[in-house]
């Protein structure tokens, strides 16, 4: 019986861990980065918001795109366009956490997507953006399964 009862100590406080956890990519009901479409930030220099109809999975995420031309250009390089740190606050992950997004805080460095959690915080990261992605590049190897 007491090793009935450590068993199941054991099964609920793993479950409670891996439900705490966020998955590596940010993402909403409306799928990756909150159903924005990675492609547009980099073509149209602007958020559009992606439509059901030309969706992928990848990743463990479903990502949308505004158009057809969007979603085959992903497919075809999705790296060259997901957003950094899994779509989650380049902030927070410079800073070792993980924090939600707002489509219109965001900034392409070097041809890379960031994105902030909203604008008064991206204007922080902007001030320091070159220090503050190479600490989350230093972070986000340990951070991205927690």
């Amino acid at each position: 019986m007491k090793h009935l009862f450590i068993l199941f100590l054991f099964l609920t406080t793993a479950s409670f861990s891996i439900i705490a956890q966020k998955p590596p990519v940010y993402s909403t009901e409306n799928g990756a980065i909150n159903g924005y479409d990675p492609v547009a930030y980099f073509k149209e220099s602007l958020p559009v918001q992606g439509k059901d109809g030309f969706q992928t999975e990848w990743k463990n995420a479903r990502w949308k795109f505004a158009s057809k031309a969007n979603l085959d250009t992903f497919i075809a390089n999705p790296d060259r366009f997901v957003p950094q740190y899994g779509g989650y606050c380049a902030y927070g992950a410079s800073n070792n956490y993980k924090a939600p997004t707002s489509a219109d805080a965001w900034a392409i460095v070097e041809g890379k997507l960031y994105l902030n959690y909203n604008k008064n915080v991206q204007k922080e990261w902007i001030k320091t953006s070159g220090k503050r992605i190479r600490d989350a590049d230093l972070y986000w190897p340990d951070l991205v399964n927690k």
